[in-house]
């Protein structure tokens, strides 16, 4: 050892070599770092919330607007032109509104949070942050947009006389669900639009599809028994059926929300993976 070198060992100003290397495979996702750091994810919620309604006309109240328009164009066309009829003595309003209530949230999230990351280059290049917090702000302002349209649908069982059930009390299990779902997807989705952009425009067009394969419109009872297993492996189909079983009283579907459970947990599961396995590369291809 030189005396340059042993002067260098020796001094208290040097500081030991640190080599940062990425990580290989499975990267834990740090719960302690989320939650010590909560206060950011309210404020991107807050930020998407005023993002949301700024220099708009209307404001909140295309939170009013979009679900009545809805509930008007099913009921003329769906239910008075086609014929489709609800489950039981249920008005057609009532029916499609119950069911269009975790629909709306489910695509207000994956609408949202999907492109939210390729519009955040300045976050996730120049700033450390969970990158988590930004796909799932946008769960904020869709809670807020569902909150209104429960409002909106308590007010028209008021005035077609439809009284709540019991089984309300369910409800919160079955928010739950929802959140979980549209959780998984929107970390999935957001992830890979990141690494292909035209992920972004298959989205809209797919959740087009996914309403008119959801029991939005329709009762599940109106789809041929031997295919309701293959409508069932659709997700939605068991939450949005017990929204209108805990909400109207309807009878209710086990089996199917049991499937929808377990899927929207593997959802969830696979969107944590997948985003914590990608986010990586998200600063270099941003």
């Amino acid at each position: 050892m030189t005396d340059q070198s042993r002067d260098a060992a020796a001094s208290p100003d040097i500081l030991p070599e640190i080599v940062l290397k990425p990580q290989r495979g499975w990267v834990g996702i740090n719960w302690g770092e989320m939650i010590r750091q909560h206060e950011l994810l309210f404020y991107l919620v807050g930020r998407d919330i005023k993002v949301r309604y700024k220099q708009t006309i209307f404001g909140v109240l295309w939170a009013v607007i979009q679900p009545l328009l809805y509930v008007l164009i099913f009921t003329v066309f769906f239910h008075g032109a086609a014929g489709i009829e609800s489950d039981g003595d249920i008005p057609y309003p009532v029916f499609s509104l119950s069911g269009l209530l975790p629909w709306l949230f489910f695509s207000a999230v994956i609408t949202t949070g999907s492109v939210s990351l390729i519009g955040q280059q300045n976050l996730l290049t120049k700033v450390y942050l969970p990158r988590m917090f930004i796909p799932a702000a946008s769960l904020g302002s869709a809670v807020i947009d569902f909150c209104i349209t429960c409002v909106i649908l308590g007010l028209l069982m008021l005035i077609y006389g439809v009284a709540p059930k019991w089984s309300l009390f369910a409800l919160p299990l079955l928010v739950l669900m929802i959140i979980i779902t549209s959780l998984g997807l929107t970390l999935t989705l957001s992830a890979l639009c990141v690494s292909y952009r035209d992920v972004r425009y298959v989205v809209p067009f797919a959740l087009q599809i996914l309403m008119y394969m959801s029991p939005v419109i329709y009762p599940v009872s109106m789809v041929p028994e031997q295919f309701q297993w293959l409508l069932a492996l659709n997700p939605l189909t068991g939450i949005i059926d017990g929204f209108r079983s805990s909400i109207l009283g309807l009878p209710w579907n086990f089996v199917a929300i049991g499937i929808s459970g377990f899927i929207s947990l593997s959802l969830l599961a696979f969107g944590l993976f997948y985003f914590r396995r990608t986010e990586r590369r998200f600063a270099d291809i941003a």
